[in-house]
Protein backbone atom coordinates (compact mmCIF):
# COMPACT_ATOMS: atom_id res chain seq x y z
CA UNK A 1 0.00 0.00 0.00
CA UNK A 2 1.10 3.37 -1.16
CA UNK A 3 0.93 6.24 1.88
CA UNK A 4 -0.72 9.32 0.84
CA UNK A 5 -2.33 12.34 3.11
CA UNK A 6 -5.46 14.60 2.50
CA UNK A 7 -6.26 16.74 4.68
CA UNK A 8 -4.17 15.41 7.82
CA UNK A 9 -5.38 12.09 6.63
CA UNK A 10 -2.87 9.16 6.06
CA UNK A 11 -4.46 6.83 3.63
CA UNK A 12 -3.04 3.57 2.32
CA UNK A 13 -4.56 2.37 -0.72
CA UNK A 14 -5.26 -1.13 -2.23
CA UNK A 15 -2.46 -2.63 -4.87
CA UNK A 16 -5.06 -5.09 -6.62
CA UNK A 17 -8.55 -6.51 -7.46
CA UNK A 18 -7.50 -9.52 -5.11
CA UNK A 19 -6.95 -6.93 -2.20
CA UNK A 20 -10.43 -5.45 -3.20
CA UNK A 21 -12.06 -9.08 -2.63
CA UNK A 22 -10.40 -9.47 0.86
CA UNK A 23 -11.42 -7.05 1.82
CA UNK A 24 -14.93 -6.81 1.21
CA UNK A 25 -16.55 -8.38 4.14
CA UNK A 26 -14.73 -4.97 6.07
CA UNK A 27 -15.83 -2.68 3.48
CA UNK A 28 -19.86 -4.02 4.07
CA UNK A 29 -19.37 -3.45 7.59
CA UNK A 30 -18.76 0.04 6.89
CA UNK A 31 -21.77 0.48 4.46
CA UNK A 32 -23.76 -1.15 6.91
CA UNK A 33 -25.05 -2.87 3.05
CA UNK A 34 -24.55 -6.39 2.08
CA UNK A 35 -24.09 -6.94 -1.23
CA UNK A 36 -25.68 -9.88 -3.50
CA UNK A 37 -23.37 -9.05 -6.57
CA UNK A 38 -19.71 -8.38 -5.02
CA UNK A 39 -18.91 -6.80 -8.60
CA UNK A 40 -20.57 -3.78 -8.09
CA UNK A 41 -19.04 -3.23 -5.15
CA UNK A 42 -15.37 -3.98 -6.47
CA UNK A 43 -16.34 -2.00 -9.51
CA UNK A 44 -16.85 1.40 -7.28
CA UNK A 45 -13.50 1.31 -6.07
CA UNK A 46 -12.13 1.23 -8.88
CA UNK A 47 -10.76 4.48 -10.64
CA UNK A 48 -9.92 4.75 -14.45
CA UNK A 49 -6.33 5.05 -13.78
CA UNK A 50 -5.96 2.00 -12.28
CA UNK A 51 -7.39 0.29 -15.83
CA UNK A 52 -5.16 2.08 -17.25
CA UNK A 53 -1.96 0.50 -15.83
CA UNK A 54 -3.95 -2.87 -15.25
CA UNK A 55 -4.53 -6.20 -17.53
CA UNK A 56 -6.81 -7.65 -14.80
CA UNK A 57 -9.92 -5.68 -15.30
CA UNK A 58 -11.19 -3.43 -17.94
CA UNK A 59 -14.12 -1.80 -16.07
CA UNK A 60 -13.81 1.08 -14.01
CA UNK A 61 -16.10 3.38 -11.62
CA UNK A 62 -16.75 6.45 -14.05
CA UNK A 63 -20.10 4.91 -15.34
CA UNK A 64 -21.56 4.00 -12.05
CA UNK A 65 -20.20 7.19 -10.27
CA UNK A 66 -22.22 8.88 -13.00
CA UNK A 67 -25.51 7.37 -11.87
CA UNK A 68 -24.79 7.36 -8.01
CA UNK A 69 -24.58 11.67 -8.74
CA UNK A 70 -28.01 11.17 -10.24
CA UNK A 71 -29.54 9.03 -7.06
CA UNK A 72 -27.73 11.40 -4.62
CA UNK A 73 -29.84 14.39 -6.43
CA UNK A 74 -32.77 12.25 -6.03
CA UNK A 75 -32.26 11.19 -2.80
CA UNK A 76 -31.35 14.79 -1.21
CA UNK A 77 -34.54 16.48 -2.80
CA UNK A 78 -36.84 14.39 -1.70
CA UNK A 79 -35.38 14.73 1.91
CA UNK A 80 -35.32 18.36 2.34
CA UNK A 81 -38.88 18.45 0.02
CA UNK A 82 -40.14 16.37 2.73
CA UNK A 83 -39.15 17.41 5.83
CA UNK A 84 -38.85 21.45 4.83
CA UNK A 85 -41.90 22.08 3.96
CA UNK A 86 -41.94 25.65 4.12
CA UNK A 87 -38.72 26.27 2.52
CA UNK A 88 -38.81 27.58 -1.30
CA UNK A 89 -37.29 26.13 -3.52
CA UNK A 90 -34.52 28.25 -3.79
CA UNK A 91 -33.54 27.98 -0.42
CA UNK A 92 -33.80 23.77 -1.26
CA UNK A 93 -31.65 24.29 -3.87
CA UNK A 94 -28.63 25.84 -1.84
CA UNK A 95 -29.03 23.52 0.89
CA UNK A 96 -29.16 20.68 -1.72
CA UNK A 97 -26.15 21.99 -3.66
CA UNK A 98 -24.16 22.11 0.30
CA UNK A 99 -25.07 18.42 0.99
CA UNK A 100 -23.93 16.88 -2.38
CA UNK A 101 -21.07 19.60 -2.80
CA UNK A 102 -17.47 17.81 -2.70
CA UNK A 103 -16.19 18.79 0.16
CA UNK A 104 -19.51 17.04 2.02
CA UNK A 105 -18.38 14.10 -0.36
CA UNK A 106 -15.42 13.52 0.59
CA UNK A 107 -16.71 14.20 4.99
CA UNK A 108 -19.08 11.34 4.21
CA UNK A 109 -15.98 9.22 2.89
CA UNK A 110 -13.23 9.94 5.44
CA UNK A 111 -16.26 9.23 8.27
CA UNK A 112 -16.25 5.57 6.59
CA UNK A 113 -12.83 5.22 6.49
CA UNK A 114 -13.40 4.06 3.01
CA UNK A 115 -10.35 5.63 0.68
CA UNK A 116 -8.02 3.18 2.01
CA UNK A 117 -9.64 0.68 -0.34
CA UNK A 118 -9.37 2.89 -3.51
CA UNK A 119 -7.70 1.13 -6.68
CA UNK A 120 -5.40 3.61 -7.55
CA UNK A 121 -2.79 3.76 -10.68
CA UNK A 122 0.77 4.47 -9.59
CA UNK A 123 0.41 8.32 -11.20
CA UNK A 124 -3.02 9.13 -8.98
CA UNK A 125 -1.33 7.24 -6.10
CA UNK A 126 1.31 10.15 -6.14
CA UNK A 127 -0.90 12.75 -7.13
CA UNK A 128 -2.26 15.18 -4.35
CA UNK A 129 -4.53 18.56 -3.92
CA UNK A 130 -7.64 18.87 -5.51
CA UNK A 131 -7.58 16.12 -7.77
CA UNK A 132 -7.74 13.77 -5.27
CA UNK A 133 -10.13 15.11 -3.74
CA UNK A 134 -12.61 14.97 -7.08
CA UNK A 135 -11.48 11.02 -6.88
CA UNK A 136 -12.50 10.81 -3.12
CA UNK A 137 -16.30 12.75 -4.24
CA UNK A 138 -16.91 10.55 -7.09
CA UNK A 139 -15.95 7.67 -4.92
CA UNK A 140 -19.34 8.29 -2.27
CA UNK A 141 -21.30 8.67 -5.68
CA UNK A 142 -19.86 5.77 -6.89
CA UNK A 143 -20.45 3.78 -4.16
CA UNK A 144 -24.11 4.79 -4.09
CA UNK A 145 -24.82 3.51 -7.54
CA UNK A 146 -23.62 0.59 -6.59
CA UNK A 147 -25.80 0.41 -3.83
CA UNK A 148 -29.02 1.63 -5.75
CA UNK A 149 -28.45 -1.31 -8.43
CA UNK A 150 -27.74 -4.13 -6.01
CA UNK A 151 -30.56 -3.16 -3.50
CA UNK A 152 -32.54 -0.35 -4.81
CA UNK A 153 -33.16 3.26 -3.50
CA UNK A 154 -34.43 2.56 -0.29
CA UNK A 155 -31.01 1.07 0.23
CA UNK A 156 -29.32 4.02 -1.08
CA UNK A 157 -31.47 6.09 1.18
CA UNK A 158 -30.95 4.07 4.08
CA UNK A 159 -27.30 4.28 3.82
CA UNK A 160 -27.06 7.55 3.20
CA UNK A 161 -29.61 8.52 5.90
CA UNK A 162 -28.03 6.00 8.36
CA UNK A 163 -24.41 6.80 8.21
CA UNK A 164 -24.25 10.86 7.41
CA UNK A 165 -27.34 11.39 9.56
CA UNK A 166 -24.80 13.78 12.08
CA UNK A 167 -23.37 15.66 9.22
CA UNK A 168 -26.39 16.17 7.17
CA UNK A 169 -27.74 18.06 10.39
CA UNK A 170 -24.89 20.16 10.82
CA UNK A 171 -25.02 21.02 7.42
CA UNK A 172 -28.52 22.15 7.32
CA UNK A 173 -28.26 23.85 10.84
CA UNK A 174 -25.38 26.01 9.42
CA UNK A 175 -27.21 29.34 8.16
CA UNK A 176 -26.80 29.92 4.42
CA UNK A 177 -24.65 32.29 2.54
CA UNK A 178 -26.28 35.04 0.94
CA UNK A 179 -27.23 33.61 -2.60
CA UNK A 180 -25.45 37.21 -3.95
CA UNK A 181 -22.04 36.55 -2.89
CA UNK A 182 -22.44 32.73 -3.74
CA UNK A 183 -22.93 33.60 -7.42
CA UNK A 184 -20.64 36.53 -7.58
CA UNK A 185 -17.67 33.89 -6.32
CA UNK A 186 -18.77 31.32 -8.81
CA UNK A 187 -18.93 33.79 -11.62
CA UNK A 188 -15.21 35.54 -10.49
CA UNK A 189 -13.76 31.49 -10.30
CA UNK A 190 -15.81 30.54 -13.53
CA UNK A 191 -15.47 33.40 -15.35
CA UNK A 192 -12.90 35.63 -13.73
CA UNK A 193 -16.33 38.55 -14.48
CA UNK A 194 -18.56 40.09 -11.64
CA UNK A 195 -22.40 39.67 -12.01
CA UNK A 196 -24.59 42.90 -12.30
CA UNK A 197 -28.28 43.40 -11.34
CA UNK A 198 -30.35 45.73 -13.54
CA UNK A 199 -34.40 46.77 -12.61
CA UNK A 200 -36.72 46.17 -15.42
CA UNK A 201 -39.50 47.22 -13.83
CA UNK A 202 -41.20 48.75 -10.59
CA UNK A 203 -44.97 48.20 -10.36
CA UNK A 204 -47.62 49.37 -8.01
CA UNK A 205 -47.92 52.35 -5.49
CA UNK A 206 -44.81 53.30 -3.32
CA UNK A 207 -46.50 52.30 -0.70
CA UNK A 208 -46.59 48.48 -2.01
CA UNK A 209 -43.82 48.49 -4.88
CA UNK A 210 -42.64 44.51 -6.61
CA UNK A 211 -39.57 45.45 -8.09
CA UNK A 212 -38.46 43.06 -11.04
CA UNK A 213 -34.86 42.49 -11.43
CA UNK A 214 -32.27 40.64 -14.06
CA UNK A 215 -28.91 39.82 -13.22
CA UNK A 216 -26.20 39.57 -15.90
CA UNK A 217 -22.99 38.50 -16.89
CA UNK A 218 -21.63 40.25 -19.33
CA UNK A 219 -24.80 41.40 -20.93
CA UNK A 220 -25.65 37.54 -20.70
CA UNK A 221 -29.12 36.80 -18.85
CA UNK A 222 -28.55 34.40 -16.49
CA UNK A 223 -31.48 34.57 -13.92
CA UNK A 224 -34.53 36.55 -12.67
CA UNK A 225 -36.45 37.54 -9.49
CA UNK A 226 -38.90 39.89 -7.87
CA UNK A 227 -39.75 41.74 -4.58
CA UNK A 228 -41.04 44.49 -2.46
CA UNK A 229 -37.14 45.49 -1.89
CA UNK A 230 -34.41 46.19 -4.56
CA UNK A 231 -32.12 44.28 -2.33
CA UNK A 232 -35.33 41.24 -2.08
CA UNK A 233 -35.49 41.39 -5.71
CA UNK A 234 -31.84 40.99 -6.25
CA UNK A 235 -31.27 37.97 -3.78
CA UNK A 236 -34.29 36.64 -5.22
CA UNK A 237 -32.47 37.02 -9.28
CA UNK A 238 -29.09 35.20 -7.60
CA UNK A 239 -31.06 32.31 -6.39
CA UNK A 240 -32.62 31.83 -9.63
CA UNK A 241 -29.47 32.34 -11.40
CA UNK A 242 -27.32 29.33 -8.66
CA UNK A 243 -30.74 26.66 -9.68
CA UNK A 244 -28.97 27.03 -13.39
CA UNK A 245 -25.44 26.12 -12.71
CA UNK A 246 -24.57 22.76 -13.06
CA UNK A 247 -23.78 20.64 -9.28
CA UNK A 248 -19.76 20.58 -10.17
CA UNK A 249 -19.80 24.33 -10.04
CA UNK A 250 -20.41 24.33 -6.15
CA UNK A 251 -16.78 21.71 -5.88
Amino acid sequence: MYPEKIKGCKIGFMNGITDIAKSINDIEAKLGHHFANKQLLTLAFTHCSYVNESRTTTQHNERIEFLGDSVLGLMVSEYLYRTLPNLPEGELSSLRAKLVEASSCISYIQKLDLEKYLLLGRGERMNDGRGRETILSDLLEAIIGAIFLDGGFNAAQKFFFDKFKDEIDSILQAPLRNPKAILQDLCQKKYQITPHYKVLNEIGPDHSKVFKVVVLLDENEMGYGEGPSKKEAQAAAAKNALEAFPKESFR
